[in-house]
C-alpha cells in the first residue's frame, strides 16, 4: 500500500523536522520515517473499519425498529443496508479483525461521529435508490458503499478533525489512503469471504529500500545538493529562500542521484506538485525551474546517466 508518493511526502515531513530538531541523529530520524509510515497504513485500517462501525450503528437502529415495529403492529423496517453483504465480509475480515483488536482506539469510542455519519448516509438519495432497488447482489451492495465513501468519507470536515485529534501523523495521510481504500474495495469479491486480502504494508522490500536509500541520500548529501542550489541560482539570493523550497530540492536532487530508473520529469514533476501543497504560492514554478537547471547541469557535466527532455 505504501507507495513513492507517501514516503515522498513523508520524507519531505521528517527532513524539515530534522533540521529542525537540535538533535540531529540520522538513525533516530529514520526510526521515526518508518513509524510515520507505518501509521498510515493504521490510518488504512481504521478508515476501513469505519465502514464496519456504520453497518454496526444500522444494525442497532434496525432492532430497535423492529421492535417498534412489533409492538405497533406495523410493516417491519428493511434490513438491506445493516446487512450488506460487503460490509458484513469486511467485518468478519481476518486481517481487519487482527489490526482491531491490537488497537487502543475504536470507534466505539466515537459513537456521535458515527451516528451522525449514518443519519447523513440515510437521508441521502443514494441510499434511498439502494434501499428502493430490486438488485439485490452483492455487486450492488459494494457498489453503494464506494459511493458512499467518497460522498461522506472522502471528504468530511469532521472527520478531519477527528483523526488530527488521534493521531498528529494522520494529517497529511488522509487524501493518498483514501484512494487506497476505494482500491480495496473494488477489489473485494464475495467468494473470498473472511480471507479476502487486504492491501499490504507495502508491495515489496523495494519501496522500504527506496525510503531508506532516499531519505539518507538526502540528509548525508546535504552540503553537496546545496551547493548544487547555490550554483543554479546564480540570479537569486539563495539565502533567503524559502527553508522548504531548500528542503524539497534536496530530496529531488537525491532522488535524481540516487535512482536511476526514475525518469527525470517524474522526480520534476513529483517535487513541484508536493512544494505547491507544503511551501509558498510562488514556489512552484521557482523550484521547477531550478531543478530543470540543476538535471540539465548534471547531465552534461557526466554526473547523471539520464535522458534529458529538451525544452519545446
Amino acid at each position: 500500500m505504501i507507495n513513492r508518493e507517501l514516503i515522498r511526502i513523508k520524507i519531505v515531513q521528517l527532513t524539515y523536522a530534522y533540521y529542525q530538531n537540535g538533535n540531529k541523529n540520522i538513525d533516530t530520524a529514520e526510526k521515526e520515517l518508518f513509524f510515520s509510515l507505518s501509521k498510515a497504513y493504521d490510518l488504512y485500517n481504521y478508515l476501513l473499519s469505519l465502514i464496519v462501525a456504520v453497518t454496526k450503528e444500522a444494525r442497532r437502529r434496525l432492532e430497535i425498529e423492529q421492535t417498534r415495529a412489533q409492538r405497533e403492529g406495523t410493516e417491519a423496517p428493511s434490513q438491506k443496508f445493516a446487512l450488506n453483504r460487503f460490509a458484513l465480509q469486511l467485518e468478519e475480515n481476518k486481517q481487519l479483525c487482527e489490526f482491531v483488536e491490537t488497537q487502543k482506539t475504536t470507534w466505539a469510542d466515537s459513537p456521535e461521529f458515527v451516528g451522525k455519519l449514518f443519519t447523513q448516509i440515510a437521508n441521502c438519495q443514494a441510499y434511498k435508490d439502494y434501499m428502493a432497488s430490486e438488485d439485490d447482489s452483492y455487486a450492488a451492495d459494494r457498489e453503494l458503499w464506494r459511493k458512499l465513501y467518497r460522498m461522506f468519507i472522502q471528504e468530511n470536515d469532521d472527520l478531519d478533525q477527528l483523526l488530527e485529534e488521534q493521531s498528529l501523523y494522520w494529517n497529511d495521510d488522509k487524501e493518498v489512503v483514501d484512494t487506497f481504500v476505494l482500491k480495496t474495495i473494488k477489489r473485494f469479491e464475495e467468494t473470498n469471504g473472511p480471507r479476502q486480502e487486504l492491501l499490504p504494508e507495502y508491495d515489496s522490500e523495494e519501496e522500504k529500500d527506496y525510503a531508506r536509500k532516499l531519505f539518507r541520500a538526502t540528509i548525508l548529501n546535504a552540503d553537496e545538493y546545496q551547493r548544487f542550489m547555490s550554483e543554479a541560482s546564480r540570479n537569486w539570493d539563495f539565502s533567503r529562500l524559502a527553508y522548504m523550497d531548500v528542503v524539497i530540492m534536496q530530496i529531488a536532487i537525491a532522488e535524481m542521484l540516487t535512482f536511476p530508473s526514475i525518469p527525470l520529469s517524474v522526480t520534476i514533476n513529483e517535487f513541484v506538485e508536493l512544494s505547491k501543497f507544503y511551501s509558498t504560492p510562488r514556489s512552484g514554478s521557482y523550484i521547477n525551474g531550478m531543478l530543470d537547471a540543476i538535471a540539465r547541469h548534471l547531465v552534461k557535466t557526466g554526473r547523471l546517466m539520464k535522458r534529458m527532455e529538451d525544452k519545446n
